[in-house]
């Protein structure tokens, strides 16, 4: 018996295999690649949708689990409710450790209605190590780099814009209730769904007095009359009830204060930067994410996910602060967004200050003003996206269009009475919470792997180091000088001008070994033998910077060694060696 169980075991597995087998051939069969996208990826999932804070997750355990010679996954930490702050680090762990390579930050979704970060920042992860194997480009990028990817900063308050009702706006914040409406009370007046849609769209009510009507021809729309005509409906906001009798509907909701107000650079009290809380980093997931980033110097770019409105968004995020961003280090910034410009059609390269509005304590700012990092912020999803054309400002009308000729009428919620208990009868209808501000599902792939090739762009461009140029002179008396170039092959340099100023990061460091170091110079000018010598330890140089795109020269006089090596290390910069 116990044989005839195992003869069945054994065929059982065999076909098992066979199947296995036959649905890859079938797979081969009915699938032909297209270029630039995954082929049979190990990790399936769509990308016409959205996930919620679990969703984002369960992706993330499948990279992880199917790459795990590319990936690790962690949580940094906790937020208000208590989830975990899941993080991806992505490299080619058989090429050196993360923290010995220059990193690339990417975070989304730090505004909880701004969903569309949070799958962005996801397809990057899934991209970056889906094409792996057969990309020539992606396996050096990360045999050189490493990625940090935490697609969702704010997971408590994004599984609340999709599982509670809401507006395309709320929630902007995290979940802890505040006294939004200054009557002492927290959170007694929230959004409430009258028709269990989900949506918190608007109300209409018939009015004798009214000054809107239906537009005959699409009812959906509302049309105000002219200033001496007599409409049909009064607007009377928001769809919901006055719960804490105040006379205004769903005005103390979660929330008020604004996450990225709370980080610690030019950080302004509430009453002058509305949305500010008690201190910088009182959010437990900001803070978070700080304390990860001061662990992981070797980060030298960053990418936050933010919508909407196509922009690509650098610091400084207040006109006070203008001076901190030099023209050095903005002609990098200029260099990398202008490309951006070219890779996402429809976007603009502005500046927060002088282009949107001022922002105190912004997650963009500290990055570079604490950190040194290039970073670059970008409010995704424009309305460029749905024709190929600019709106001129005709927003709603858009709106309605987009609706008729490409959903099909799926973002709207039509119109339809409710008994009221403040207002009697009322309609209600509009626009849904996932349309205007987020994609629809079919632009969600396309902008998240255009966005997806800017942040990966940035990346390539954080530093590269190579020794190069090794020349030895002869000294008599048995010495000789060994002269060497660092060069660095990117455009971003080791240490910006904020870095350097400040000397937030250690210098980086080029060694000598095996000869015997008599002194030890920094070139700065070889045709007319200007040095500036390094007194102390000479066989280890100090350099403050390697710029991009440039070389630094250093030079030792050493007595022996017909077989050294020279090794740079630098935070920022990764690590470089050469070898006689």
């Amino acid at each position: 018996m116990k044989l005839l169980t195992k003869k069945k075991t054994v065929l059982a597995l065999a076909i098992s295999a066979l199947s296995l087998g036959s649905l890859e051939t079938n797979a081969q069969d009915k699938f032909f690649k297209a270029v630039g996208t995954p082929h049979l990826p190990k990790v399936e999932t769509a990308w016409n949708r959205y996930h919620t804070y679990e969703g984002i997750v369960d992706v993330m355990q499948k990279i992880a689990k199917a790459y795990p010679e590319l990936t690790k996954i962690e949580s940094i930490g906790k937020s208000y409710e208590g989830r975990d702050i899941m993080t991806l680090t992505i490299t080619d762990f058989s090429t050196g450790k993360d923290t010995d390579k220059p990193g690339m930050w990417i975070d989304g979704n730090i505004h909880s209605n701004e969903v569309q970060g949070g799958e962005f920042a996801l397809y990057t992860a899934w991209y970056l190590t889906e094409m792996h194997a057969d990309t020539k480009f992606i396996q050096e990028l990360l045999r050189d780099k490493a990625f940090y990817i935490t697609p969702t900063i704010n997971p408590d308050a994004r599984n609340d814009f999709f599982l509670e009702p809401n507006t395309a706006n709320t929630p902007r914040s995290g979940m802890i209730k505040l006294d939004n409406d200054g009557d002492g009370l927290a959170g007694e007046d929230e959004m409430d769904d009258l028709d269990g849609d989900g949506h918190i769209t608007m109300m209409i009510r018939k009015s004798p007095t009214g000054r809107f009507i239906k537009n005959p021809l699409d009812p959906r729309r509302l049309m105000p009359v002219g200033p001496d005509q007599v409409g049909e409906y009064e607007m009377l906001g928001q769809e919901g009830t006055d719960l804490d009798g105040d006379g205004r509907v769903n005005d103390d909701d979660v929330g008020y204060y604004d996450p990225n107000r709370d980080w610690g650079w030019n950080w302004q009290p509430d009453y002058i930067q509305r949305g500010a809380m008690r201190y910088p980093f009182t959010l437990p997931e900001n803070r978070s994410v700080m304390e990860f980033v001061v662990k992981h110097p070797n980060i030298a770019g960053a990418q936050s996910y933010h919508n909407s409105g196509g922009m690509i968004l650098r610091g400084p995020g207040a006109e006070e602060d203008a001076d901190t961003y030099n023209r050095d280090d903005i002609r990098i910034y200029d260099a990398i967004a202008k490309t951006g410009e070219e890779m996402m059609p429809g976007y603009r390269y502005l500046t927060v200050y002088k282009d949107m509005y001022s922002v105190f304590g912004g997650e963009l700012d500290w990055f570079y003003g604490n950190r040194g990092i290039f970073t670059y912020s970008n409010e995704l999803m424009t309305p460029y996206l749905y024709f190929h054309q600019n709106s001129g400002g005709r927003g709603q009308d858009d709106m309605y269009k987009v609706d008729q000729l490409l959903t099909f009428g799926d973002a709207f919620v039509e119109w339809h009475t409710y008994d009221h208990p403040q207002y009697g009868e009322v309609e209600i209808g509009g626009f849904k919470k996932t349309f205007g501000r987020a994609h629809p599902g079919f632009l969600l792939e396309q902008d998240a792997h255009r966005n997806a090739a800017f942040t990966i762009y940035h990346a390539y461009h954080t530093p590269k180091l190579s020794i190069i140029d090794v020349k030895e002179e002869d000294l008599g008396g048995g010495l000789k000088a060994i002269t060497a170039t660092i060069f660095n092959e990117r455009l971003m340099p080791t240490h910006s001008s904020q870095d350097v100023k400040h000397k937030i990061e250690r210098p980086d460091y080029v060694s000598i070994s095996g000869a015997n170091v008599v002194a030890g110079f920094i070139v700065e000018d070889e045709d007319f033998k200007r040095y500036e010598e390094q007194v102390h330890s000479p066989e280890k140089m100090a350099l403050s910077n390697i710029p991009g795109m440039e070389g630094v020269k250093v030079r030792w006089i050493v007595s022996g060694g017909n077989n050294y090596s020279i090794t740079v290390d630098s935070a920022k910069g990764g690590k470089a060696s050469w070898k006689k």
